[in-house]
């Protein structure tokens, strides 16, 4: 960003980007979000939300919506998804669920594979029969796909990492086509996926829409300011936000530039913080409402998810709330600080702890392991009350009939 633009940062407090970020998010004042609208209304602001198929107390992006959404229900995303089909399954920040709407966009990643698996020997023979037999019997799993053997192939995916060997030719067929936009998910039993042909739920106008972006610059551009508008407010560095966006440094410092001069993002200054932030413009008023204390700060007690929009940039939330957070699922259990699953708990502006919280199907009991506060945290009896009413809510989320650990 040049000079000028610089010079006519706004400069904000800790406490009002906070409050901005919050506000932005659904997470403070009484909801913006509502029922399955709401849902749909909140993925399209975030652009995507991440897909983690861990369940220990939900899976992120329920919990990601629930905190968010009043009157949220598993249901809700599952009807948006399999049977709206307003959302979609498919890769952006790793595994995630995005709008349908932004189809066109990610024309590139099936383009990048369908060559790829050209590449693979067996695999277009393969794809011939799958199709064949999905557009005669319906939907199928790979334990349903009458495709035996196994074949040499790895996915163009990002997210699945740089494996590549043999592999059961049934889940390698129905991925690569997945991955060429040829199939969808139809649903999912547990973490168990159907697939079914895209061409059955979305109409050809869609399917074979060009790509809103001139090239490959203008598409990273996209999907930093896409990004931007996911966290709320972001800086020009190096961070986890950029997770599955194909760019170095360069082309991110570029990809910010033609932001800024096309006028889509701005700066703001926080203080204390030597490094520019950026703003959607079109948050702009909601930043202005925040500087002359004219917006909502209701506060409300929720639970966040551990790959929740707002903790993508760990950095940040550490700069602004002096909070660490660490999800430690991959973290060997003598090494662990806290526990498994934990989530971070939000009171109304501020990281006030987190919960380890699990849901044991076979008794529909939420159990809840442990809760740990931050230091200076005063543990009032209204604090008490606005986690144990989070934890029903959870709880009921998770359809669990009864609360063990709390009380």
């Amino acid at each position: 960003m040049n000079s000028e633009r610089n010079a006519a940062m706004p400069t904000v407090s800790r406490e009002q980007a906070k409050r901005y970020m919050l506000i932005r998010q659904g997470l403070l004042g009484r909801h913006r979000f509502v029922g399955k609208a709401g849902a749909y209304q909140y993925v399209r602001q975030a652009g995507c939300i991440q897909y983690d198929p861990v369940d220990v107390c939900s899976r992120n992006a329920e919990l990601t919506l629930q905190s968010r959404v009043k009157g949220f229900t598993k249901n809700t995303l599952a009807e948006l998804l399999y049977r709206d089909r307003l959302l979609v399954d498919y890769s952006d920040k790793e595994l995630s669920i995005w709008p349908r709407e932004d189809w066109p966009y990610f024309s590139g990643y099936r383009e990048r594979s369908r060559e790829l698996g050209e590449s693979f020997e067996g695999i277009p023979e393969l794809e011939k029969r799958a199709i064949a037999y999905i557009r005669e019997h319906g939907p199928v799993s790979s334990d349903t796909l009458p495709i035996g053997g196994t074949v040499y192939w790895h996915s163009s995916m990002h997210w699945s990492g740089n494996w590549h060997g043999q592999s059961q030719a049934a889940r390698s067929v129905l991925e690569q086509l997945y991955a060429d936009g040829v199939l969808l998910i139809h649903h999912k039993s547990g973490s168990r996926k159907y697939y079914d042909l895209a061409e059955k739920y979305f109409d050809a106008a869609l399917l074979r829409a060009a790509n809103p972006c001139a090239d490959e610059a203008d598409f990273v551009a996209w999907r930093v300011a896409r990004r931007i508008g996911a966290v709320g407010m972001l800086w020009n560095r190096r961070s986890d936000a950029w997770l599955g966006i194909r760019m170095n440094t360069d082309q991110r410092e570029q990809a910010f530039d033609a932001l800024g001069r096309a006028g889509r993002i701005t700066p703001v200054r926080v203080e204390g913080i030597g490094t520019p932030m950026y703003i959607l413009t079109q948050d702009a008023a909601l930043l202005d409402a925040v500087l002359r204390d004219e917006a909502d700060t209701k506060a409300r007690l929720e639970f966040l998810a551990p790959l929740d929009p707002m903790l993508w940039d760990r950095k940040l939330i550490e700069a602004l709330w002096d909070y660490k957070y660490s999800w430690e699922i991959y973290t060997p259990a003598a090494k662990r600080k806290y526990g498994y699953y934990v989530l971070p708990m939000l009171c109304g502006q501020e990281l006030v702890g987190r919960i380890e919280a699990a849901a044991d199907r076979k008794t529909n009991t939420l159990v809840v392991k442990n809760v740990w506060f931050e230091p200076g945290v005063r543990q009032t009896k209204k604090l008490d009350g606005m986690i144990d009413a989070a934890v029903k809510r959870l709880a009921k989320l998770n359809e669990c009939g009864r609360v063990e650990g709390r009380g």
